[in-house]
């Protein structure tokens, strides 16, 4: 039975009833919200009203109150937390810096006519010029100083005080580094920008002024609870506005400083934490005296084992993130749960909504600002539930205080945790029936996950956590949620199972209409997380809704634009960006062009044939890792091909690295298997590389290049490096989270990694692959030489490339450009090949191995995207 055919039955009773539910009904517009039909199955006789409790008894802990006159509050002292906003704000403070120093650079025109417009309009200050602004600055940063600490002193904040002071020191101290980086860039344009009127490069190339002032406000802050912080920053906007009207400092000048000063008071913030100024103990008492209630007993609940003394998101307030619950009880003996969201909590959960919003195209998001926002929204939608006829957690009112936000529920929950191993065909049709309650209605959940499965006492599986979602839901929120539910149960119960309970409540037009939105943007990262989801989950899940429609109509669908931003994208389109500023910086094309064309075309030839030998061995050292049910060579082939891409825009093995990993992972491997094969094979290529040098090195006894290993600096890193280790392990809190937090996520890295590497067939296999592919690019460059009239010797010119590649390979640019040419020119000609053939044959080596792998590896990454296969 689904929604066309008639009103689907129902729902349960209020979560509030302690004894039973029934099952839910989606009522008849005439019908009664709460109404549930006496034959509703799971209906219990006689079910006790919420909350029930003897007219003129009272619990013992409010006679205890009564005796003593004064409320029993059992709570928790406030403590200081990392405000996940100031991470944010210090991000911004480095994107400000970055915009108005290129800017400052590249829009240079832009910036000067409105620095003009600036001092056209403070003509009228004229008269201000033959003040000492020097001193306007000194008296303006002595009187920010006074009054914010003097505030914290008045406030016994010892603490923030004394970081205070630190984070000033500190803005002066970036804003001097950042002077001398910008002196020894020696722009001329960047310069003249930032300066100070009359100032030279140097140390006091930016007014470091605005950083000291805004670390020192910053970490004093925030303003919104302290007046000498906001007075201090009023004071600091127009002193900026009076001396670049005055010409004395630059916009650019003023802009970077003053990021760079919120930049280090950001950090020092998050890092000693800030006072949590939410209300406490007898502040929430008071709030709910404000809505009726006299509570005589107030008792925190605490989780040890979690930070600043919250819990985690739980059923009893519907979910709520980072809130604080309390249990309470009145002077009439009546029991309620209090979820306090206080205003730094609720910045995580704020940023995430921020997140989705940007991320999710076509589709409504809500923002809420404040916890004030989202508690009287929650309050909202809960109501809205239950007047639909859905159990939900029984509101009494909502009150504010402070920075905290107040929803106060009566009764004990009625709701539990859904085991998820324990779910059925039966149950997966009461949740869509459920979820299809809430829909009709305008409802949506917005972010349906495995914690927001949960059972009411009756054992009848319902929805919870609907404080993200929302009213008035458009159409596209409305399959959102439907897919995200289908999702979720195709990884619990079977994609079959979940089709099969779809159709009886939704119906095939509806589970139809769903598959565009069958996409990994629509499910929510939880879900995927799931023990029992793979990448193979969705695919599957989408095959079997568009088997519901005919042919004609399933070929027809195309994916909804969901996705309006994806790590994905924005990697490749930063690589796309790196890529075409490496080509038109560094290609001479002249040079190349000149070194192809005094090239002879066979032995020209004879390299692409190498090159094209090495992806394919490439592909074998990869593929050989890979199981025989997932192995399939040519995707694997065009993830090598790919390679040329990624290698334009990252360090030489970095790209290859990043390719074979996310190749593996799309390929069905967890994080944990994949990053095993993806060092098996940097293992194997590394380890055989080495080797391969010592044996051509002992029967060719070359020693061209013995000066230029570096193997003392090598052995210093290594041992610098040991040390740290071993003087970090000997203490004893270093060593204890080592055993107990990083440890556990090493060993099973270590354990898959070993059980590889001791495969003998896979790691034969690999071997050959790392053999032909370092054996033809090593003669590549051999053909290369022959092209250009040079004959030496096949196997001492392997053993100096792959030598030489290394070594230029270390060079931290995209593809070791520059260090490769400059370690192969420079070692064949100390090998006694002419300096001018070995320039020409590594340009000509360099135009096949690297320019050329850039288009073809831009469409083989298309390829591989089209197939998801990265």
């Amino acid at each position: 039975m689904h929604d066309s055919e008639a009103d689907v039955a129902a729902a349960t009773a209020d979560k509030a009833t302690p004894t039973g539910a029934a099952a839910y009904v989606d009522a008849a517009p005439n019908a009664a919200p709460n109404a549930a039909p006496n034959d509703a199955p799971g209906a219990p006789s006689g079910a006790a009203p919420a909350n029930a409790a003897p007219a003129n008894a009272a619990s013992d802990a409010t006679a205890a109150a009564e005796s003593h006159g004064s409320p029993i509050i059992d709570d928790v002292a406030p403590r200081r937390i990392h405000d996940v906003g100031d991470l944010f704000h210090a991000a911004a403070a480095i994107l400000l810096a970055a915009v108005a120093m290129l800017s400052a650079t590249y829009l240079s025109g832009i910036v000067m006519g409105v620095e003009s417009d600036a001092h056209t309009a403070g003509r009228a200050l004229n008269w201000m010029v033959d003040l000492p602004t020097t001193l306007l600055q000194q008296l303006a940063l002595v009187a920010i100083t006074i009054m914010a600490i003097a505030q914290l002193l008045i406030g016994r904040e010892w603490m923030q005080t004394a970081f205070a002071v630190l984070a000033m020191l500190g803005g002066f101290a970036l804003a001097w580094g950042l002077s001398l980086a910008v002196g020894a860039i020696d722009n001329a344009t960047l310069t003249s920008a930032l300066s100070a009127l009359g100032s030279a490069p140097g140390m006091k190339l930016l007014p470091d002024f605005y950083a000291g002032a805004g670390a020192l406000l910053t970490v004093a802050g925030p303003r919104r609870i302290r007046s000498a912080v906001k007075w201090g920053w009023h004071i600091l906007y127009v002193v900026a506005a009076l001396l670049i009207l005055l010409s004395v400092n630059s916009v650019a000048g003023v802009l970077v400083s003053a990021a760079a000063g919120r930049l280090v008071g950001m950090l020092i913030r998050f890092a000693i934490g800030t006072k949590n100024q939410g209300a406490w103990g007898e502040a929430i008492i008071q709030a709910a005296n404000g809505i009726g209630l006299n509570i005589v007993t107030l008792h925190r609940r605490v989780d040890p084992g979690l930070a600043h003394s919250t819990l985690e998101a739980s059923l009893d307030d519907d979910l709520v993130e980072g809130s604080r619950l309390y249990d309470a009880e009145d002077d009439q003996g009546r029991r309620f749960v209090i979820s306090a969201l206080d205003s730094q909590a609720h910045t995580a959960g704020y940023f995430r909504q921020i997140w989705q919003w940007i991320r999710l195209t076509g589709v409504s998001m809500r923002r809420d600002r404040s916890p004030r926002e989202a508690t009287q929204h929650h309050m909202a939608m809960i109501l809205g539930l239950r007047n639909a006829g859905l159990p939900t957690p029984q509101v009494y009112g909502v009150a504010d205080t402070g920075e905290t936000s107040i929803l106060v529920l009566q009764g004990a929950d009625s709701m539990r945790e859904c085991n998820l191993n324990t779910l059925g065909d039966d149950d997966a049709t009461a949740l869509m029936r459920y979820l299809s309650v809430a829909n009709r209605r305008g409802y949506t959940h917005r972010r349906i996950t495995p914690d927001t499965l949960a059972r009411l006492e009756s054992g009848t599986p319902i929805i919870a956590g609907w404080h993200n979602g929302d009213d008035a839901s458009s159409a596209a929120n409305t399959a959102l949620d439907q897919v995200q539910l289908l999702a979720l149960l195709s990884a619990l119960i079977g994609v079959e199972r979940t089709i099969a309970a779809g159709r009886k409540v939704w119906g095939d037009d509806r589970l139809i209409s769903l598959a565009p939105f069958a996409q990994k943007a629509a499910i929510p990262s939880r879900t995927r997380a799931l023990e029992s989801w793979d990448k193979h989950t969705l695919d599957d899940l989408r095959t079997a809704l568009r088997a519901l429609a005919p042919q004609e109509v399933a070929e027809s669908m195309a994916p909804v634009t969901l996705s309006r931003f994806s790590l994905r994208s924005f990697i490749g389109i930063a690589l796309l960006i790196i890529a075409v500023a490496v080509v038109f910086t560094q290609l001479k094309p002249d040079e190349v062009f000149a070194a192809l064309r005094n090239a002879n075309p066979w032995m020209a030839l004879a390299c692409l044939v190498f090159e094209l030998i090495a992806l394919v061995g490439s592909a074998i050292e990869l593929g050989a890792f890979i199981s025989r049910d997932r192995r399939h060579w040519f995707g694997i082939f065009m993830s090598q091909v790919a390679q040329g891409f990624a290698v334009v825009s990252m360090p030489a093995g970095v790209g290859p690295a990043v390719i074979n990993l996310q190749y593996l992972r799309k390929n069905g491997y967890k994080n944990t298997a994949a990053t095993a094969i993806m060092s098996a094979v940097l293992a194997v290529y590394y380890g055989g590389t080495v080797i391969m040098l010592v044996i051509i090195g002992l029967f060719t006894g070359s020693d061209a290049l013995s000066s230029m290993v570096p193997t003392n600096t090598l052995v210093i890193i290594i041992g610098i490096v040991v040390m740290i280790g071993a003087i970090a392990m000997m203490i004893p809190p270093v060593r204890r989270f080592a055993a107990d937090r990083i440890m556990p996520l090493i060993r099973p890295f270590l354990h898959q990694l070993a059980n590889v590497l001791t495969s003998p067939k896979e790691l034969t296999g690999s071997m050959i692959g790392m053999l032909i592919l370092n054996v033809a690019t090593g003669l590549e460059f051999w053909a290369a030489l022959l092209a250009f009239g040079q004959m030496t010797n096949p196997f001492e010119t392997l053993f100096i490339f792959l030598l030489a590649n290394a070594i230029g390979s270390a060079a931290p640019t995209p593809g070791g450009l520059g260090g490769v040419e400059a370690a192969l020119t420079v070692s064949f000609g100390a090998a006694g090949v002419p300096a001018g053939v070995a320039l020409s044959a590594t340009l000509l080596y360099r135009a096949l191995f690297y320019w050329l792998r850039i288009p073809l590896g831009a469409w083989a990454m298309h390829w591989l995207d089209k197939r998801n296969l990265i």
